[in-house]
């Protein structure tokens, strides 16, 4: 299929809302490729921007919809899609952290989500987490962002770029990295290179943590103090109860270990190791 590049409608880029957009055809139709749709699937794509990703993708389903938060480009998505006469196609103009995906999903009507986008990098992580609050009306999420994010996002335990982006995704999610993005297919060309990943929320998690909350925590609460043993992060934290070394050996973990060298399954039993701890003062994190 050939990928007509969209109108402009003369729309300069607008730096408060992060948007440099793709506009390289060969990068376009690897993206729509590796996101595999079916005619049925009910897609939802978050900043769509002048559409170069819409129409490829519109033409590969029987309905989708899309979110775009600046009017302008909302209204010039009626205008160049909604040419087309798409029997099924839906232009929401609103901030897609504001979204209720699950009463969307209600009136949509067609299952769960699909999800694509080119975020913008500036609020991508907040995205993230709102759509993980979600995940039941979710199929999967496919993203572009930051490189270096998305290296995060996917990265193993004992590297460099792993840490509590990928620990909180990977707890939630299989993450699997599928392209790199050069910046000169973006106008204009950020000063970043980019990447394409996909993420796809468990129905039934494999680990489990007791408190999902206090789980979040010690993740967040160890990656701060990153530099220091576990040991040391345990006893010096006012946010996290203070564990021993009998604590350490229930949980199978080396009290004098660093928390990059945790995989999620070691993060999730020393969280409910601090679970059994006693609860500390009504500003901790069970509040």
């Amino acid at each position: 299929m050939t990928i007509r590049t969209p109108k402009e409608f003369n729309h300069a880029p607008r730096k408060r809302f992060g948007q440099n957009f793709l506009h390289d055809t060969g990068i376009i139709r690897q993206i729509v490729d590796s996101v595999r749709l079916s005619r049925t699937d009910n897609l939802l794509e978050i900043g769509p921007g002048l559409g170069a990703l819409t129409e490829p993708l519109l033409a590969e389903v029987d309905g989708m919809t899309v979110i775009e938060l600046d009017r302008d480009l909302a209204n010039g998505l009626k205008i160049n899609i909604g040419a087309n006469s798409h029997p099924d196609f839906t232009i929401i103009n609103d901030n897609a952290m504001h979204i209720d995906y699950h009463e969307l999903a209600k009136q949509v009507g067609r299952g769960a989500f699909r999800v694509v986008g080119n975020l913008p990098y500036n609020i991508s992580t907040p995205i993230l987490f709102r759509l993980l609050e979600f995940s039941d009306v979710i199929t999967d999420m496919h993203f572009m962002l930051q490189k270096e994010v998305v290296d995060r996002i996917t990265a193993e335990s004992n590297t460099k770029a792993y840490g509590r982006l990928s620990v909180i995704m990977q707890y939630h999610c299989t993450a699997d990295y599928l392209l790199t993005v050069p910046n000169g297919a973006f106008n204009p060309p950020p000063k970043v290179t980019s990447a394409v990943f996909r993420l796809t929320p468990f129905k039934v998690k494999p680990l489990q943590a007791q408190d999902e909350k206090l789980f979040a925590d010690v993740v967040r609460e160890t990656f701060n103090h990153r530099r220091k043993t576990l040991r040391a992060i345990f006893k010096s934290v006012s946010m996290l109860p203070t564990l021993d070394d009998d604590d350490f050996a229930k949980a199978g973990i080396n009290p004098q270990a660093r928390p990059e060298t945790l995989s999620v399954a070691d993060f999730v039993r020393l969280s409910d190791v601090a679970f059994e701890k006693p609860k500390l003062t009504p500003n901790n994190y069970y509040n």
